[in-house]
């Protein structure tokens, strides 16, 4: 391509992007002193009180495996404690803890990240034509890098 052509272009949009949503994954960390995606599980929480990991993973469109090293490291912090289902025994419920509840009134919204919170103001088809364009770039990277495609159920934050 041409220098400056729709190729240089594109690629300053991608920065834009990356840039706005790394921004807003270092102010969540400055302020709340935890991860955007810990941020994230912490707010499920809080809005679902006894949600299971696995609706978690759910919510936040995430491995299950993904979630429940979230889940560790939030009981490990005393911000989220996991409670066994007095049903079924291997099922854990999670409820926010006081000092979790702190820590999401000080975090900067959304808790969500940027990235998700912009991506639902756009219309279906926009949706729907930005899924399939960013699908031919994904093939065309794969083919070229072997990009690995599992990495489609890790949170941003986390990369």
């Amino acid at each position: 391509m041409v220098p400056g052509g729709p190729d240089k272009q594109v690629l300053r949009r991608f920065r834009v992007v990356f840039n706005a949503v790394k921004t807003h994954f270092q102010q969540v960390e400055k302020q709340a002193g935890i991860g955007g995606a810990q941020v994230w599980a912490l707010s499920v929480v809080q809005q679902q009180p006894g949600i299971r990991v696995s609706a978690l993973a759910v919510a936040m469109d995430i491995h299950q495996s993904t979630a429940s090293n979230l889940v560790r490291q939030l009981v490990d912090r005393a911000l989220v404690k996991a409670v066994r289902s007095d049903e079924d025994r291997r099922a854990v419920q999670l409820h926010l803890l006081p000092a979790g509840q702190l820590l999401l009134d000080r975090a900067p919204a959304p808790f969500t990240g940027v990235l998700p919170a912009a991506l639902e103001q756009l219309d279906a088809a926009t949706l729907a034509r930005l899924n399939h364009d960013l699908g031919l770039l994904i093939a065309v990277l794969s083919a070229h890098t072997g990009a690995d495609l599992h990495t489609e159920k890790i949170p941003l934050a986390s990369l």
